[in-house]
């Protein structure tokens, strides 16, 4: 059973975490909301510094909570990819040296792969395959997790991310950032059918449409003629427009997702991402699962957003099969999640 001590800074939180296997002994998650609040969304620059200044302070704080020495420790690992470049390279750095300190393996890991391993956390007995649905600020993914490291993208947004139109859907209804939790809240208040709104679909050349692509741009763009229209009416009902627009997310995500997962025969759907966390979203795909037999598996609420524990039980898996990275592996701000088995030698 391997013990490792994971990092991740991809993006705007700060995190470190100590995994044994698919237990977490130790997670720490400083959270930079407050920082970029000011300016409606990440500042790669002041996340990249912020990164900096706390990540020394996390890792002192994970061994702390975990009560282990470093001999306690089997290996490193931290997010390498995707991700803003200057935020991982934080994380990598941190995680090599003490890799070279301490005589540890290294292993750099795919952030969107840590995301389908948080729900190896929520169900220790969960193993491929299935169909896990990856839904975030920065990712709408549909992959078909064939196995440990074998993984195939099924479908995908053609342009916004879930959470980035939660995002400026909310930036429109002048809410805040971030959207999410927000719009959530708030949809408890309105009435989900108040306002039909589309749902995008991606057209093939041969006619017809993708049925597992989504498209949340035209979706925000009806959101932003509706705020229009109401506000030279006279009213503009927010927790109406939000419940509207929340329905309308879940909903498509939810039906392509089941739909996704029949055609393939797969039994079982996980969820990943920031946006595992909307009530709408587990509402109507746990409803929907079970009208077609399907099994569905959402991680806590505290695994959903970026985490170091979901990184740490990836790399925990690859260690166990005998993985291990290069010293000199390189950071990328992209790459695609069939790939992930390039960042390590067998």
């Amino acid at each position: 059973m391997a013990t490792i001590l994971a990092i991740e800074t991809s993006c705007d939180e700060t995190a470190v975490a100590i995994v044994k296997n698919r237990q977490v002994l130790s997670s720490i998650v400083s959270s930079q909301i407050e920082l970029h609040r000011t300016y409606g969304g990440v500042v790669p620059e002041l996340a990249s510094r912020q990164h900096l200044e706390i990540i020394n302070p996390c890792i002192a704080q994970a061994m702390s909570e975990a009560r282990l020495d470093w001999q306690d420790i089997d290996a490193i690992a931290s997010t390498c990819t995707p991700g803003l470049v200057g935020a991982l390279l934080v994380g990598v750095a941190a995680a090599k040296t003490l890799s070279m300190i301490h005589n540890k393996p290294f292993l750099g890991v795919h952030h969107l792969e840590g995301h389908i391993y948080a729900s190896y956390l929520a169900q220790p007995e969960l193993e491929p395959p299935f169909l896990c649905l990856l839904v975030s600020g920065g990712h709408t993914s549909s992959i078909h997790v064939k196995d440990y490291g074998e993984y195939k993208l099924l479908g995908s947004s053609r342009d916004d991310a879930a959470g980035e139109a939660f995002d400026k859907v909310a930036r429109l209804l002048d809410l805040g950032y971030p959207g999410g939790p927000i719009i959530d809240r708030l949809a408890k208040k309105g009435n989900p059918k108040a306002f039909k709104l589309p749902e995008g679909r991606i057209s093939l050349p041969e006619g017809g449409y993708h049925p597992y692509d989504f498209s949340f741009s035209g979706l925000k763009t009806a959101v932003l003629r509706l705020v229009e229209k109401l506000k030279a009416e006279g009213e503009v009902p927010v927790a109406d427009i939000a419940a509207s627009f929340q329905h309308t997310v879940a909903q498509v995500l939810t039906k392509r997702s089941v739909q996704c997962a029949l055609d393939h025969n797969l039994d079982t759907i996980t969820i990943g991402g920031g946006v595992a966390a909307n009530s709408g979203l587990r509402k109507y795909l746990t409803e929907a699962a079970a009208k077609h037999q399907l099994k569905v598996y959402f991680p806590p609420l505290k695994f959903c957003t970026d985490n170091a524990a979901m990184i740490g039980c990836a790399a925990a898996e690859h260690f166990n099969l005998g993985h291990r990275s290069r010293l000199n592996l390189n950071v990328q701000s992209r790459m695609a999640i069939s790939k992930v088995m390039e960042l390590y030698e067998v």
